[in-house]
């Protein structure tokens, strides 16, 4: 779209700046909330008296309802127009974060995360949309570094503010704090991005592949987050959600390939530098957002660390990250993108092994130096593995290759949070009953018997744990490695004209 033509004038100086902040602010609250709540998985569990594991449902549930309403973001937009749909998604979000804050039950935050997901999912596309609009046409690269580096910090500052304020405060904050911020930037929209309103046009939705496509989506998940508790496959009811996520996914297959104006165009998936790049991309995602998970949690729960130091033990691995970013920006297109992309998820891969010798007594540094390294990975990987993608369809077939490729990142996060967490506990019972047989209790501690008893299997427990930690960062280190010579099999990428 041409910056600032077939449009009203671009805005300028404070106006263009004001206008500008707000926008990227946007973007950053809801990228923001995929992370912020991580930290503080413990606390909200606690207080709403689940599990830690049944906890993780409050960032799956977000995951994958936004996931869901992506690919509908092209349709919404030529339909209702860009501004529209951005100020009734910003409105709906911070509607539905007050609700979240206030909820009491897990069902209730649950319940309200999915529509502040469905809330949130136009948003970031949007909003990237409406900065190339509101920009003379020789800033574009401005504003689309402005949404770029929106898009790297939040996920950084999340753990951090996360942990504050669960600390600090309560959780329900997490999601009050997102209420002012939504209004502020609802009110300079309204008053300076308004008049930017793209075309519309009528255009039918194919609500049949959209009603196939939440129907297997939401049965993979819920099977995926209610398998633990329901011993997996010895419940009928876990079953039935498989026959039904796998039937309702070919049923989608077949329905999207020979729909007229599908939901989801699939023929993107013919380009094979496309399907490969956002194959290993998901794949690698997975990985990368297990550690995202589990490192909080871990820390958490079995090295007593609050959700403060968490967070910032977690917040180090935003340093390289943003120093790399343009380095890396600068690099494609001048160096092989599959050299770029192998390199950064190797990179991923070698500090993962680094996590796979962690002990229950190692210090803050332990946890903190393989975080900050990791920044430097970030970018090869993520600018690369999107950058091959993109590049790999025909222009027309951007936005749909762009909803897919965030549809299946955003998927394959959920995934991993539901299968890590998974098992995770499951090792960690493992491991258990495995120290238990091994140990033998001194005879003599100068302790009453029930407290030594107790304190004996506190540290069995905690031992456990931290095995079962390691096992599943193996597991991530060998996905990392297979993923950085997947990349391999696509086709090379041809060099972009100067």
């Amino acid at each position: 779209m041409a910056l600032g033509a077939d449009g009203p004038p671009p805005l300028k100086g404070a106006r263009l700046a004001l206008g500008g902040f707000a926008l990227a602010l946007s973007n950053f609250v809801v990228v923001l909330d995929i992370t912020i709540a991580n930290v503080s998985v413990p606390h909200i569990s606690g207080s709403l008296a689940v599990s830690p594991t049944q906890g993780t449902w409050v960032l799956t549930s977000y995951a994958v309802a936004e996931a869901i309403c992506v690919p509908l973001t092209g349709w919404l937009a030529r339909t209702f127009g860009a501004v529209r749909v951005f100020l009734m998604a910003l409105m709906g979000f911070g509607i539905f974060s007050m609700l979240c804050g206030i909820s009491g039950s897990l069902s209730a935050l649950i319940a309200f995360r999915v529509c502040q997901g469905l809330c949130g999912g136009p948003i970031m596309p949007m909003t990237q949309t409406l900065l190339m609009r509101i920009f003379p046409r020789d800033k574009g690269g401005a504003a689309l570094g402005l949404w770029a580096m929106t898009t790297v910090v939040a996920p950084i500052a999340g753990p951090i503010c996360g942990g504050i304020i669960s600390d600090n405060w309560s959780w329900h904050w997490l999601f009050f704090i997102n209420i002012p911020l939504a209004v502020f930037c609802l009110v300079v929209a309204w008053r300076l991005v308004r008049r930017f309103e793209t075309p519309t046009q009528k255009s039918p939705i194919d609500f049949v592949g959209l009603g196939l496509m939440v129907l297997w989506v939401g049965a993979l998940q819920i099977m995926l987050d209610k398998g633990r508790e329901e011993d997996w496959f010895s419940s009928a009811f876990i079953v039935t959600l498989a026959v039904v996520a796998v039937v309702g996914f070919i049923a989608f297959l077949i329905w999207e390939l020979t729909e007229k104006h599908p939901i989801i165009d699939l023929s993107v998936f013919r380009n094979r530098g496309f399907t490969i790049a956002v194959v290993t991309q998901s794949v690698a995602y997975g990985a990368f957002f297990t550690f995202i998970v589990l490192i909080p949690m871990f820390l958490q729960t079995n090295l007593n660390y609050t959700a403060t130091w968490a967070g910032l033990a977690m917040g180090w691995v935003g340093v390289l990250a943003v120093v790399f970013s343009p380095i890396v920006a600068r690099l494609v297109g001048k160096v092989d993108t599959r050299a770029l992309i192998s390199f950064g998820v190797a990179w991923l891969g070698f500090v993962a092994a680094l996590r796979t010798v962690w002990v229950t007594d190692m210090g803050y540094w332990t946890i903190a130096f393989p975080q900050m390294i990791q920044g430097m990975g970030m970018p090869f990987f993520f600018v690369g593995s999107t950058a091959l993608a993109m590049a790999s369809v025909r222009p027309d077939q951007t936005a749909s290759g762009a909803g897919i490729q965030n549809f299946m990142r955003t998927m394959a996060g959920a995934f991993a949070t539901s299968m890590s967490t998974t098992l995770w506990e499951h090792q960690a019972k493992v491991n258990r009953a495995e120290l238990v047989g091994l140990v033998h209790p001194p005879m003599h501690t100068g302790l009453p018997v029930a407290q030594a008893r107790m304190a004996l299997s506190q540290l069995v427990q905690t031992e456990a744990v931290t095995l079962a930690t390691r096992q599943v960062f193996l597991l991530c280190t060998v996905i990392f490695f297979v993923a950085a010579g997947m990349i391999w099999l696509a086709p090379k990428p041809g060099k972009r004209e100067n």
